[in-house]
């Protein structure tokens, strides 16, 4: 069975051989423009767009929490738009939410990023694709990698999937 391996370095650029699935937690209001999402941008624009396209037609669609949608941007690599926080924080917030407050205060939902995984593994199994990922959740969306950790492991992991986790600089944890 596969584990989680963890690495310096950036998710946007996995390094292996094969087809890679790109993981990431979306938030439900539509924004995509702080964190993780600028270095998705930054590569191909094609997961912003089908993202913003997706909530925009949300009311004939699945959009909402623990919803996945995944954006082939090379024919090897995948994004995976995962919908699992409700909400953003303020940008006051962001500066100091570590460590200052609750599970509650933060738009995190853990419930949301295990239904996402869970609707991931399939395709990544038919796939046969590595998923490569930031900590998801834990950046703006305020979770602890200690609660999402186990989701990773229990949806992706136990069902052989090969996990990388890149930790990128300061400001993620």
């Amino acid at each position: 069975m596969s584990g989680i391996t963890y690495v310096r370095g950036d998710a946007t650029v996995p390094s292996v051989k094969g087809v890679k699935v790109i993981a990431h937690v979306c938030n439900d209001i539509g924004g995509w423009g702080r964190g993780f999402v600028l270095a998705l941008s930054r590569r191909w624009p094609e997961p912003e767009a089908a993202y913003r396209a997706w909530h925009r037609e949300r009311a004939s669609n699945d959009f909402g929490l623990g919803a996945l949608q995944l954006v082939q941007v090379k024919p090897d690599v995948w994004v995976a738009n995962m919908i699992g926080q409700r909400g953003v924080l303020p940008p006051a917030r962001v500066r100091s939410r570590r460590g200052k407050m609750g599970s509650a205060g933060v738009p995190v939902r853990y419930e949301a990023i295990d239904t996402a995984l869970s609707r991931l593994a399939d395709p990544v199994i038919e796939l046969a694709a590595s998923v490569h990922m930031p900590r998801i959740g834990c950046g703006l969306a305020g979770g602890k990698w200690s609660r999402v950790e186990p989701l990773v492991t229990e949806r992706l992991v136990r069902r052989g999937v090969a996990v990388t986790v890149y930790d990128h600089g300061e400001g993620r944890s």
